[in-house]
């Protein structure tokens, strides 16, 4: 299964290893999911986590986990964006997910989120119920 995991999963996942988003990452890590990632959402990820008060991880840190991602990851890069999302900065990861033909897309995103209806997109509340991790 490939999916894309969005930049507040993967921040949440790495500031909050025991939340649902944590437990993505591990399912990620164990090999169980192929996951698809962008230089958008990698650049968004280094911007983001120095921010966030639980963030221990220095800029090094960061800057290597997101090269690590590089490496254990699916980097796709849309070649067609359409605006088709309330926040335009979500446009990137939508093309994404429509471009890698990924089975779904991991996000929190609300702005996302409202488009399930018509994209494979969920939450990482109900991905990990859906595959119980």
């Amino acid at each position: 299964m490939r999916a894309v995991i969005d930049t507040n999963v993967l921040v949440s996942g790495v500031t909050y290893p025991m939340s649902n988003s944590g437990a993505i990452i591990s399912f990620w890590n164990s090999g169980s999911i192929k996951v698809v990632l962008s230089n958008h959402i990698l650049s968004e990820f280094k911007r983001v986590l120095p921010r966030l008060s639980k963030n221990t991880l220095s800029a090094e840190e960061i800057e290597q986990l997101a090269d690590t991602f590089l490496f254990i990851a699916d980097v796709v890069e849309p070649t067609e964006i359409k605006s088709l999302v309330r926040d335009y900065d979500d446009d990137p990861v939508l093309a994404l997910l429509v471009e890698s033909k990924a089975e779904w897309l991991i996000t929190g995103d609300k702005d996302l989120l409202v488009l399930a209806d018509s994209y494979p997109i969920i939450n990482p509340a109900e991905f990990c119920a859906k595959y119980q991790i």
